[in-house]
Parts: structure tokens; sequence; C-alpha cells
């Protein structure tokens, strides 16, 4: 069974939230502030981390941060919840780790889709959810650039190997399955994302390309690797 934990600092808003994600068949768990949500992470490991970018002791961004950087913890998918609905405080969200982010208030239906969007995308691209995918080799190259699909860890060259969040694993996976490829902002949400077209922000992808630019380029305000394609979207060269 799936497990969410819930981390908001609103009390009637858990409540909500588990009531509505219990009676969808998820195991649900809650934390307060980003301390307790630390002792539950180590304690349950959840799949998912629904959480609140506002909280005391310990904010959603130090706690994404902190998750991010154990590599035991930092394939959890994370969806932020924010009030601000200001492009610099989504950028921090991405940025710091976040997968997903949906501002504050939102529709009960379109937490669940952004919720089923991000737990398909990870059946589909792990391995060990995939009956089909016995087979998958445990790395995938192209050119310098090594993606190791079960750590979501990056190495170019011989440089050192990167972390990366599940979505930019997955991002970057899709990518190289297809080099030379450009694909489009809509392609990547409805291929990457499981969204249909429109259902998510082209800013989702643009951000999360110029987080793993700052990965895989020796200068990432002029890459080599993975490029813009003025009007069209982003591709990965060899």
């Amino acid at each position: 069974m799936t497990h969410i934990l819930l981390v908001d600092d609103e009390p009637d808003l858990i409540w909500a939230l588990r009531t509505s994600l219990c009676n969808e068949g998820y195991e649900m768990s809650y934390a307060y502030d980003g301390i307790e949500a630390l002792a539950e992470v180590h304690y349950q490991r959840p799949d998912l981390i629904v959480l609140d970018l506002v909280m005391p002791r310990l904010d959603g961004l130090q706690f994404c941060r902190r998750l991010r950087q154990d590599p035991d913890l930092s394939n959890i998918l994370i969806l932020m919840l924010t009030v601000r609905s200001t492009v610099e405080e989504r950028i921090k969200g991405l940025d710091t780790g976040a997968d997903d982010y949906l501002v504050k208030p939102f529709d009960l239906r379109e937490l669940k889709a952004h919720i089923c969007a991000l737990l398909r995308r990870r059946a589909q691209s792990d391995p060990k959810l995939d009956p089909l995918a016995g087979d998958m080799p445990p790395c995938i190259k192209v050119g310098p650039i090594v993606l190791d699909l079960h750590s979501c860890q990056i190495r170019v060259a011989d440089g050192p190997p990167m972390q990366l969040t599940p979505i930019q694993s997955d991002l970057l996976h899709r990518m190289m399955l297809h080099p030379g490829c450009v694909f489009s902002s809509a392609q990547l949400i409805q291929q990457v994302w499981g969204c249909i077209p429109n259902a998510a922000s082209s800013g989702l992808v643009r951000w999360h390309i110029k987080n793993l630019r700052s990965k895989i380029e020796l200068d990432s305000a002029h890459p080599i690797y993975l490029r813009t394609v003025r009007h069209h979207g982003y591709v990965l060269s060899s």
C-alpha cells in the first residue's frame, strides 16, 4: 500500500487531507512541523510527502534540503504546498528538491491528480515496481553522462557522483533514451509527470532543466549537453 506523509501546521487541513486520501486507499501518517516529519520519515519511509512550505521549528525548504542530502531518503517524492504563488517562491521549492508544487488554496481533486501523476510516474520508472522491467540495466550512458537508475546518481566523465531528485532522474532518463531528440515542455510534462498537456506548468520543466544543468554542465549558462532549442524545447546531445 502506498504510504503518504502529510506535513503541515494546520490541524484542520491535516484532518481533511487524511480523511480524503484514506478514502482513496492510501496509508497515511502526519506531522505538524519539519522536526516531527524527519522523525516520521526515518521511522516509516513514506513513498510520498505532501509538504507545507511555511512551518515552525523547521520549515519546508529546510526539511526538503535535509532529505535530499541523505542518500537513503533522497528518492522520496515531495509535493510542496505553498500559500505564496510568486515565481520566486516556487523556484525556491524546486531548487531545494521538490518534485512538484501546489498553491494554496487548492481543490482536493487537484491534489489527488498531482499525487496520482507523481506515483504513476514512479511506478513506470522504478524497475522494482514494473514486472516488465526485469532486464532493465542499472545504468544508462550517453556520451560522458552516466545515470544510475537505482540510486538516482549521475556522473559526468571522471567527475564525482551527483545526487538527483527522483523527478530530475526520470526527466534525464527520458531524454537519455532518445539522445538528439527535441522534447517540448508539453511532451515532457506528459511523459515524465504523467499529466495531460496543459495540466501542469511548463515552469516545472524549465526549473528542473536548470537544476540538471547545474549538475551536468561545466558552465550551466552555456550548456553543451542539455541544450535549449529555441521555440521548440530541449535536447540532450552526446
